[in-house]
């Protein structure tokens, strides 16, 4: 399990350092769930991460604040909401699962929402 958690927290790295390039892929969740995925795994990664000088600050600063910048929310809740709305309408047949859909959707747009904005 360990060694999952780490490669899904590197692939969030690489997702997050390509928000940085890329407007419509958002940096900070990305960040902080592989940070959330290398806390459970490895201390030697969740450390070089957080006190990386250009990838930490958008950690440190939500893990201090609990806020996020006005762009990642913008672009967290547009890219849930881009993609979950193609999913229901075109990829997933199944009523309960669009329904899932749309209540993970809310849900995640509530959470963000609520976030202060740095």
């Amino acid at each position: 399990m360990k060694y999952i958690l780490i490669a899904g927290g590197t692939i969030c790295v690489a997702f997050g350092v390509m928000g940085i390039f890329i407007p419509v892929l958002p940096t900070t969740p990305f960040l902080l769930l592989a940070a959330a995925l290398y806390f459970r795994s490895s201390e030697t990664l969740y450390n070089k991460l957080v006190e990386h000088r250009i990838l930490g600050k958008y950690i440190r600063n939500y893990l201090e604040n609990k806020s996020i910048p006005v762009r990642a929310k913008i672009m967290g809740v547009s890219l849930v909401w881009l993609t979950n709305l193609f999913c229901i309408f075109w990829i997933v047949p199944a009523i309960e699962i669009k329904i899932l859909l749309f209540a993970v959707a809310i849900g995640v747009t509530i959470f963000l929402l609520s976030l202060k904005t740095s």
